[in-house]
Order: C-alpha cells, then structure tokens, then sequence
C-alpha cells in the first residue's frame, strides 16, 4: 500500500499528545509514541506538532536521527508541498537594520578575529551568537582566558636569521601542519548548513587537527566521509547516564579510520549558568523539565538556553578508578583528558600513561565554573609542582585565543598544541567553509611573524626563554604541592 499525500489542513489537526505529527523534509511522521522517550522532553516536540519543523529540526540533529529513533512505520506519507507555507513555523524575524543590510566585507579584508566575530554576530540568529558567546556568571573566566596573554611579554631575538619558519608539528604521533587545532565546538549547523564539515574542509587545507564535539549538529560519519587520508580527528565524549548511547557510539567511532583518538570531556559534569544563553529562552521551561527527567537529573526550576539542553543526560559521577577503565574495554584508541585545571589532576592523569597520550588544559571557554583559572595559570603551576607531566603526556590548551602571539606564548609555557573553539564557529558564521579558513589563515600568518620575530624557526625550539612570565607567576597558585592528600586517587599499582 503506497503512501499518502496529505495537505496542510489535515496533519495541523494532529497537534496533540493525544496525536502529534510533524512534517519534516516533506514527510509526515507520526510521533506520538515517541514524544515519552525524546531525550529533550515531550514538550519540545509539541511545540512543533501539526506543523512542518524542518527549519527547527535540521540545524540540530544529526543525519540519520529520524532512523535511528523512529519506526519505519511512523511515516505516514508526503506532504503536499502547495500547502507547506500555511504549516511552518512562524519565527519572528529579527528586525534588520541598515548596517545589517549592508554587503558583507570580503573575507580577505578581514585582519583579526574579533573583525571575524562582528561579521558573524551580524549574520547569524541572536539565539545562536548568545550560545556560542555566553560564559558563565560574570564572565570572569572568559574574560580571563584572553586578557591573561597579554600580561606575557615577548623577548625578541636580534642578529638572527627570520627567513624560515616551520609551524609543523605533532600530536600524540601524528604530523599536523600547524599546532592550532578546532577545539570540539557544538552545534555547528546553526552558524552554516556545512557544520562540523565546513571546519574539516578548512583544517584539511592547513593539516589542522579537529576534534568532533559530543553535540555536534553531524555525524562522525558525514564529517570524515571525504576527508584526506592524512587528516586527524579526535572524537570528544560526555558520558550518558544511559551508558549504552555512549558504549554505541564508542563502536561507531572505533570503526573509523579518521578518528585518531577520545577526548574525554571532565571539567563541565554539569552546566555553568550561561545567562545570555538562558535568556535567549531557546526552548522553554516546560521543555527543559521534560528533558530533565528523561535523562535521569534534576529538573531546572528557572532559567533554559540550548547549552542546559545539550548537557541533559550527562554522567556526572565519573571517577578516576572506574571511568577509565570501563573506557579502556570499549576502545583501542588513546585517550585525551579535556579540562583539567589544576597541577594535581595533571599528575593524576600522568599516572595512566600511556593509555592517557595527552591532557587538555581548559576551563571550557570560560562556559563551566566562573572564575576558574585560565590554562596559562595552571600550565605554570605545573611547571612549578610537576614539571616531569611534560615529559609524561603532551599538554594541549585551549581557551582565550584571538593572536598568534597567544599561541606562541602558550607554546613557550610547554603546551604541545593550542585549540580554538568561539573563533571557528564565528568563521564559519561570517563564510562558511572560507570562513574558517580565514580564521586559521589569519593566525597561522600572525605565528610565523612572532616566531620569526623570536628568532625561532621550528616549533619545537619556542621555550620559556622566549617570554616573561614574572607578571603572570605572581597570580598562581602558591599553597603545597597537594600530592600526598591524593590518597586513594593514586593509580593502583598493579
């Protein structure tokens, strides 16, 4: 029996939990059944029933999702397409003023990237720039993560031959063509259709390494389908409370030869307070409390912004003795600690190696605990209280990032590789594909000129030699080392 076409009058009678449909890419799909089990909560998808959801529903979920959480069944048929305008969704428009009329500046025009991020800011929906530019509470951290770099001063070299530089690298093994890499950066459809595929089109051209977010708006599959044979990605996993999501996607991942590695996110077990995400009321109060439950947490009693619905479901009782292991008998691939921020949790992580290649020193972008350290503060206390981490694992930050000489100054401090997030999202915001590029395009240049500047060629020779940190030591950490209160968080001998 073939299937219907149905016009715009009969499936907005179906808008009910008692009977919901949607239409998306032109399809009518009966969801009734399984409005108790989305992961966002029943009311989410009510909000859309009877109307046709495309424009909501694609920038957000994965290809593939309908498959995987609807039976073939629940399509009931087409929709007349004379008849979709009178079943979208009527978003109000935002008002646009002259200067937003204006031609966007070619790309190339662009010098730095905060001129990058007021493009972006300019083309994209507010609800989308106040999640990727919301931070927690005050936005002390944020704030923090930059303004730190410029309290470190360069010393510049004189007499030294600045014709050549090399801005290749590596990272757990494998060769990269500079030591900036896409931090796992979520939701990156709602800035351009291309996503998380606009950014590995951009890393390919610079051998840039990617890291695929937990949350990402595509699938692992799409994002490395045409990717180079040398290209490397790392997949960033929040662990589910419904731990068999995230063991599927373990054996996804591990099928592809692309992903080089885990990332296993930490500092963020539970959502910071984003409040321009909040306020920008993405989805709303009911929906939150639906998502809430589903996933096992505490409903929230105020508040709602697209970050508080991604980290529904998160694990929050990760622990040193039983989370890596269990990691270790659902992948062969190494694995990368993401957010640490402290010298104590470094040498924690040194202590599972070789199973742990490589930390990330972060404070999730300013986006998790208000006024934590920014990563130059505890890569200088690691070189106080645990210099021999270095040598250990590599360490990898990210967070604050807008010059080339930040890079170069984290990788003075002993940071193997340096991560942006904001920066390639807004890329992609302000042009796509090219976006990004211009975005790497813009700091690579910036690197070579400070090396250069420096008077180093290669990577691998930038060292403290190069800086003065003295302004920066006077704010870090200045208790006792800590490590004999680790007690019975010290790996077990074996």
């Amino acid at each position: 029996m073939g299937k219907r076409v149905f016009d715009a009058f009969e499936v907005a009678k179906h808008n009910s939990a008692e009977s919901c449909w949607v239409v998306l890419y032109g399809k009518v799909y009966d969801v009734t059944d399984f409005l108790p089990d989305h992961p966002g909560g029943a009311s989410i998808i009510l909000k859309l029933a009877g109307k046709d959801a495309t424009e909501e529903f694609d920038p957000v979920h994965p290809f593939g999702t309908l498959e995987d959480n609807l039976q073939p069944e629940a399509c009931l048929g087409t929709v007349d397409p004379k008849s979709l305008p009178s079943l979208r969704v009527k978003n109000e428009p935002e008002p646009k003023s002259a200067k937003d009329l204006e031609e966007d500046p070619p790309l190339e025009s662009l010098l730095n990237l905060d001129e990058i991020e007021q493009l972006a800011t300019k083309k994209i929906n507010k609800k989308t720039w106040a999640y990727y530019w919301s931070a927690s509470d005050d936005l002390v951290s944020k704030v923090q993560n930059n303004m730190v770099y410029r309290s470190i001063l360069l010393r510049p070299r004189v007499f030294l031959d600045c014709t050549r530089c090399d801005l290749s690298t590596s990272a757990i093994g494998h060769k990269l063509g500079l030591p900036i890499y896409v931090s796992p950066a979520a939701m990156a459809r709602l800035a351009h259709p291309k996503g998380e595929v606009g950014i590995a089109e951009a890393c390919s051209k610079f051998g840039a390494m990617q890291l695929i977010s937990n949350n990402s708006s595509m699938t692992p599959e799409e994002i490395a389908k045409n990717a180079a044979p040398d290209q490397v990605f790392g997949w960033q996993l929040y662990v589910q409370t419904d731990v068999k999501k995230s063991i599927a996607m373990l054996a996804r991942v591990n099928r592809l030869k692309a992903i080089k590695f885990i990332c296993l996110t930490l500092d963020a077990p539970v959502p910071g307070k984003r409040e321009e995400d909040e306020r920008s009321k993405f989805i709303d109060m009911a929906a939150l409390r639906d998502q809430a439950k589903a996933a096992g947490g505490t409903p929230l009693t105020s508040g709602g912004g697209i970050g508080q619905q991604l980290f529904f479901g998160t694990d929050a009782s990760l622990t040193w003795k039983t989370t890596l292991p269990w990691l270790a008998k659902h992948t062969n691939l190494p694995i990368v600690l993401k957010g640490l921020q402290t010298h104590e949790d470094a040498y924690l992580a040194s202590l599972y190696a070789p199973q742990v290649k490589a930390i990330i020193v972060s404070n999730h972008g300013g986006r998790a605990l208000d006024t934590a350290p920014p990563a130059v503060h505890t890569l200088l206390e690691i070189r106080k209280y645990c210099p021999d981490v270095f040598d250990k694992l590599e360490v990898w930050v990210d967070g604050g990032i807008k010059r080339g000489t930040d890079v170069v100054k984290a990788l003075c401090l002993g940071a193997k590789a340096v991560g942006i997030g904001r920066a390639a999202l807004f890329g992609l915001g302000a042009g796509g594909a090219e976006g990004v590029e211009r975005v790497l395009q813009i700091l690579s240049d910036e690197t070579k000129t400070a090396m250069r500047l420096l008077g180093v060629e290669k990577v691998e020779d930038l060292g403290m030699q190069h800086i003065n940190a003295r302004a920066v030591e006077q704010q870090i950490y200045d208790g006792p080392a800590g490590f004999d209160a680790l007690g019975a968080l010290l790996k077990p001998k074996l």
